[in-house]
């Protein structure tokens, strides 16, 4: 029998078929053709987050029965997975499973294969998103939190019911914004919901593919907003390049980039940095930080294979500042120890 060393190898081995989620910077769909490159090692894995490659894989057999694994695998320096940890998750799953992940479990087994060191929890506002996009791609029906989110968002229900309302069903309407009238909906409801069902949506938002109607909106929320609530709507932009930079420019001009904005940028609107201008900026506001926080920043967001060369070409910038000139330096001296 062939070596199975890939997941893609045994879960096709065992006659499944499957979809993979990144569940690290944003909860997006990673297609097959990519993801078989990153298992074979010839790209690097393009959303790495803390030296880690964190997705979920949604896998189903003839039953229609469907199981789901949330990985967390960590990356080599040139962000490609680390054969290792692989070969050993998956040498855990032959143990517990043989050739059929789809088998009934003991409670031994089920409590095992969840504790397993390669495993995590996403957080509330990940999951919901993941479990929404899931549904929606297999054709299921959305989750019973839905219809109530539908008719508060609608202003069936008065603004001051937002405690009743899931993070579940905000998930299942912002996934399927472009059917019925649910984006006139989510745009109507950052005028009229709860300040609390706003950060909601924008939690959920950041996940998501958003209409330039929709964006043009949160934008306008984020220039308005109290400066605690100003990185909520920034990461709501981050599927919109353009918008991203508009609020970028905005959150600049304001001397707003602290160190919410800061990592609202690293960890969702990392498209800002790929604009030379936007990123030596970005690096001036860093430089401002603690050196440990530059340090751990800087570290996260040149491992994104996107931005790798601009960010290692900014190392050697002459016209940098001497703050982030002495703030680079401290980045060698902490790689030196």
């Amino acid at each position: 029998m062939t070596e199975i060393t890939t997941l893609s190898q045994f879960l096709t081995t065992a006659k499944t078929q499957f979809q993979v989620y990144d569940l690290g910077r944003r909860v997006q769909h990673i297609d097959m053709l990519a993801f078989h490159q990153i298992e074979s090692l010839a790209t690097p894995y393009p959303y790495p987050i803390q030296g880690h490659a964190q997705f979920a894989i949604v896998f189903w057999d003839a039953s229609q029965q469907h199981f789901i694994w949330f990985l967390k695998l960590a990356l080599d320096e040139q962000g490609l997975l680390s054969p290792a940890p692989r070969s050993q998750f998956i040498e855990m799953i032959l143990a517990a499973l043989g050739q059929d992940p789809t088998q009934p479990l003991s409670e031994e087994q089920q409590e095992r294969l969840a504790n397993n060191p390669f495993n995590f929890k996403p957080s509330q506002e990940k999951l919901a998103v993941f479990n929404a996009l899931v549904r929606k791609q297999l054709g299921q029906r959305a989750s019973s939190q839905y219809e109530f989110a539908v008719q508060y968002l609608s202003g069936q229900v008065a603004p001051a019911q937002w405690q009743h309302i899931g993070m579940q069903g905000i998930a299942d309407v912002c996934a399927r914004a472009n059917e019925f009238d649910h984006e006139q909906q989510l745009v109507s409801s950052f005028d009229t919901a709860a300040i609390e069902v706003q950060i909601a949506l924008c939690q959920c938002l950041e996940h998501l593919l958003i209409s330039d109607t929709l964006a043009d909106k949160i934008l306008a929320k984020l220039q308005d907003a109290a400066p605690e609530h100003q990185a909520y709507f920034l990461r709501a932009l981050a599927s919109s390049a353009k918008h991203s930079q508009q609020a970028f420019e905005h959150l600049h001009g304001q001397a707003s980039l602290d160190t919410n904005a800061l990592i609202s940028i690293a960890g969702r609107n990392w498209s800002v940095l790929k604009q030379d201008s936007s990123r030596s900026l970005y690096l001036e506001a860093l430089a401002l930080q603690p050196q440990a926080f530059f340090n751990q920043v800087f570290a996260d967001i040149v491992a994104i294979p996107s931005l790798r060369n601009q960010l290692l070409g900014e190392l050697r910038n002459p016209n940098r500042s001497i703050q982030l000139s002495q703030a680079i330096g401290g980045l060698f001296k902490a790689a030196s120890k």
